[in-house]
């Protein structure tokens, strides 16, 4: 049975979700191609009408973890001014559910550790997402008038990661709640989001 273009395109949406969420929770290592096409509902002999290797699946779900982001970062923003925005941004990024959900949220914070060792198509398409990230943090804080935004953006972004990251790998609950309150409370004074006091 032959399918049309679109199911085609859905098939690999599926996949590639489905890749993306085990990407982040199990890392690019330890995924394999029959449990994702069988996550997917989809038997194994299909994985090769949409990719040549695993390894493009792992760089093709790298860009999907980052449209993902993308939206995220859209959805903070809808309806708001850019200071209300990025103090949401902020909530969210650094909050305990985006930290308890592994399979889901920023790839910078999931797979940071792992680029080294992946290709160079993979490692350049999450530089790509990395850097459309803090251009649109850039141009948020540029609309707010902030001196240097792109140095600012740069900053933000690597104390995002950076908190949610050490918040993820610290086993004591109450320890790394406080990561993620401490790390929210200072990044939005630092940045003029709320008061000093």
């Amino acid at each position: 049975m032959r399918y049309d273009a679109e199911h085609k395109q859905k098939t690999r949406s599926k996949v590639l979700e489905v890749a993306a969420q085990a990407i982040r929770k199990d890392g690019p290592d330890r995924i394999g191609v029959a449990g994702v096409m069988a996550e997917a509902g989809l038997t194994h002999g299909g994985f090769y009408a949409h990719f040549k290797s695993k390894d493009e699946l792992v760089t093709a779900a790298i860009g999907q973890m980052f449209e993902e982001s993308r939206a995220r970062f859209v959805h903070e923003m809808e309806g708001r001014s850019p200071a209300e925005g990025l103090s949401a941004y902020i909530d969210f990024y650094l909050s305990a559910r985006h930290r308890d959900m592994r399979g889901a949220g920023c790839p910078m914070a999931a797979l940071a550790s792992d680029l080294p060792r992946l290709p160079d198509d993979a490692r350049a398409l999450f530089a790509e997402g990395a850097r459309r990230l803090t251009g649109a943090l850039a141009r948020k804080f540029e609309a707010m008038a902030y001196a240097d935004p792109q140095a600012l953006a740069r900053s933000t972004v690597s104390e995002l990661v950076g908190a949610l990251s050490l918040a993820r790998v610290e086993t004591d609950t109450q320890r790394s709640d406080a990561i993620l309150a401490d790390s929210r409370r200072l990044l939005k004074q630092r940045l003029g989001l709320e008061p000093t006091a």
